[in-house]
């Protein structure tokens, strides 16, 4: 039989739901500490109650210079876990699986967020000098942070950073963790040659670029139970054609050397250069990334970019393009898109919670 939207899918020996996940949406709404608020509660505790299989936090910093604005969630100490603790169990009271992004912003931290510009802040206003592969690379006309281009000893305090955060996840009962590296954060750095010029054994060539990646996914690997799902979320592509760059080709070859350690690979695409050339950016315009990761590293995938009807994304996984569909936008929108996808599409057993049912 072949699988839908509300089939559920079995990671390890956790089991979705159904194949509707609300990817990482930054919030920008912590005080200066990282520490979870009501509004992620609401914010994320809505999708769940929507429907969704997979409710899974924006990008949580592992450290305090991983955050993009002072104002980003943080994952760092037991008091992260337990402000955090609440949004899981409420996640999960509502069927949905609990997940969380764990994530570094590099050079791209210590800004205020969008809706004040994505300013550098100074370190005298409240900034924080940021971590970098290569601290003479960069590529905005923003005044740069304090960076620190980073040593062996950064490094591997840095893989350290993230096996101690997946551990206040664990406490805090997250059953998912996803390791971010994408969108131009730090670890994407480390893949990009456009971000990366380092000499030493993570500079250079496919495997030195590779190595960070592939140390933190196996350490957050070791700390998190082996019937526990780990995901990691890769630009497909940084869409910069016209120079050495990360390309779906380098994708292809990652996602194949992770396969046996990670459950699946949530595929995007872009953020690391402002340069960046993308193209026709309609309904499914990175679907193919997933799916040729897909086909050619036999691994399980992701897709988003532009999923925003429930029969597109019903779609996706009838023809075996992707094992999930993942909404970001459409989920603003929409809190509530899984229950509205299981009407249109007539999905059997779909349950509403008990304090909606009047409105089926």
């Amino acid at each position: 039989m072949t699988d839908d939207l509300f089939s559920p899918r079995t990671f390890r020996e956790t089991t979705v739901p159904n194949r509707v996940m609300v990817s990482p949406m930054c919030q920008y709404s912590c005080e200066p500490d990282g520490l979870a608020t009501d509004w992620h509660l609401v914010h994320l505790g809505s999708r769940a109650v929507g429907g969704a299989g997979i409710v899974m936090t924006e990008a949580t910093a592992v450290e305090p210079r991983g955050r993009i604005t002072p104002n980003d969630l943080g994952i760092w100490s037991d008091e992260h876990a337990d402000a955090l603790a609440p949004v899981a169990e409420f996640v999960r009271g509502q069927g949905a699986v609990p997940a969380i992004q764990l994530a570094h912003a590099g050079r791209k931290g210590s800004k205020t967020p969008p809706w004040e510009g994505s300013e550098t802040v100074a370190r005298d206003e409240g900034g924080y000098e940021t971590l970098t592969p290569s601290a003479d690379v960069w590529p905005y006309d923003r005044p740069k942070p304090t960076m620190t281009e980073m040593d062996r000893d950064d490094i591997e305090t840095l893989v350290g950073d993230f096996a101690r955060a997946a551990e206040y996840a664990l406490d805090a009962g997250f059953e998912i963790a996803e390791v971010h590296a994408a969108h131009g954060y730090l670890l994407h750095e480390f893949l990009s040659p456009a971000a990366n010029d380092r000499e030493d054994e993570y500079g250079g060539s496919f495997e030195n670029r590779t190595r960070l990646v592939r140390e933190v996914v196996d350490a957050v690997r070791e700390a998190w139970p082996d019937d526990k799902p780990v995901f990691v979320r890769i630009s497909a592509t940084d869409w910069l054609p016209d120079r050495e760059s990360w390309t779906v080709d380098d994708s292809v070859r990652l996602a194949d050397r992770l396969a046996d350690r990670v459950d699946l690979v949530d595929v995007s695409a872009g953020g690391l250069h402002p340069d960046q050339q993308i193209p026709n950016p309609g309904p499914n315009y990175q679907v193919p990334y997933a799916e040729r990761i897909r086909e050619e590293a036999d691994v399980p995938v992701g897709a988003v970019g532009g999923i925003v009807e429930p029969a597109q994304a019903d779609a996706l996984i009838r023809n075996e393009r992707a094992d999930l569909a993942i909404l970001g936008r459409e989920h603003l929108r929409d809190p509530y898109f899984a229950l509205r996808a299981a009407q249109e599409l007539d999905a059997e057993d779909v349950e509403w919670p008990v304090q909606y049912r009047r409105a089926v």
